[in-house]
């Protein structure tokens, strides 16, 4: 009687145990709608929603630079319907801010969806065509050139301060209230250097309204082949690229945050979803959880020490 019992339980407990995901899955936005962010966790939703049977909402939480709706899904509880969006802004937030959560422990990577690299781009007007006459430029007239920015502690001012620190140079940070003031302001010649995102600079080089200097990345862009990366042309190992990746809440189940890696990476390996991609600017990346953990860990060490000696404050 009571093995016939337990066999009751143990069947009607495999008749109430439901494959995951068996309701929708949120996907938290730290960002407004219309951003790359977004963007990529709509296309990236709706592959998910098609492949898993449940509907993926993306729910956007902008606000304080990312960090409102990196705190929600770092709270959230760890059942593999709470997943986030982040941009490289994530590194350079937990470098910056004083956070209410720590974005290394409370957080797991699932996968990195792909990387758009920055290009230094200057008004025509700038007498240097490339890195190596820039270096020279701002050697010889230190403290004279000056870059903008998205704003103070951005990924461009940190791109600007890192080429400074290791090039040797001295250049003047000049911040505005978004990255569309700053692009005009360096179209319209009233600043002389910017880190664009390649695919926000690119109408403006091929019309010649800006002149690349050099890619920010390990290797050139499939956008702009002819363009050499900074790293090759003498700042060894500079790169600063913004990335995009999904994480979830710590506590997560390791078999949750597998299927979801799984999930992500098939979708990003098939060739309509690169060339999607692509469109936006962005290359396809699709890596380990591990792997994903190393790329935020590198950054964060590397803005944390550019925040440092650059003396960088955001409030």
């Amino acid at each position: 009687m009571a093995l016939g019992a337990i066999a009751l339980l143990v069947v009607a407990s495999q008749a109430g145990a439901q494959p995951y995901p068996n309701r929708p899955i949120r996907l938290i936005v730290p960002f407004a709608p219309g951003g790359g962010t977004d963007i990529l966790a709509r296309l990236i939703g709706q592959k998910l929603t098609e492949s898993m049977g449940q509907q993926v909402v993306v729910d956007n939480r902008p606000g304080a630079g990312g960090n409102i709706g990196v705190e929600l899904a770092a709270k959230a509880a760890g059942d593999g319907y709470t997943a986030l969006m982040v941009s490289a802004s994530y590194a350079v937030n937990a470098a910056t801010y004083k956070l209410n959560f720590d974005p290394v422990k409370d957080l797991a990577p699932v996968t990195q969806i792909a990387s758009v690299p920055f290009v230094l781009v200057s008004h025509p007007s700038l007498p240097a065509n490339n890195v190596k006459e820039l270096i020279e430029l701002a050697r010889a007239k230190p403290g004279q050139l000056n870059y903008a920015s998205s704003g103070n502690g951005s990924s461009p001012h940190l791109a600007g301060e890192l080429l400074a620190m290791m090039s040797n140079t001295k250049m003047v940070h000049v911040p505005y209230k978004g990255g569309l003031p700053a692009l005009n302001d360096v179209i319209a010649g009233q600043v002389q250097l910017l880190f664009s995102t390649v695919i926000q600079g690119l109408p403006f080089i091929k019309s010649g309204r800006l002149k690349p200097i050099g890619i920010a990345s390990l290797k050139r862009s499939a956008a702009l082949p002819q363009v050499a990366t900074i790293h090759e042309s003498g700042v060894t190992g500079f790169e600063v690229t913004n990335w995009f990746g999904v994480l979830v809440p710590r506590s997560t189940p390791g078999a949750i945050v597998g299927r979801l890696n799984a999930e992500i990476v098939k979708h990003l390996k098939s060739p309509d979803f690169a060339q999607r991609l692509a469109a936006e600017g962005a290359d396809p990346v699709g890596n380990s959880s591990a792997e994903f953990a190393t790329v935020i860990a590198e950054d964060i060490a590397k803005f944390t020490r550019v925040v440092k000696e650059a003396n960088i404050t955001v409030r």
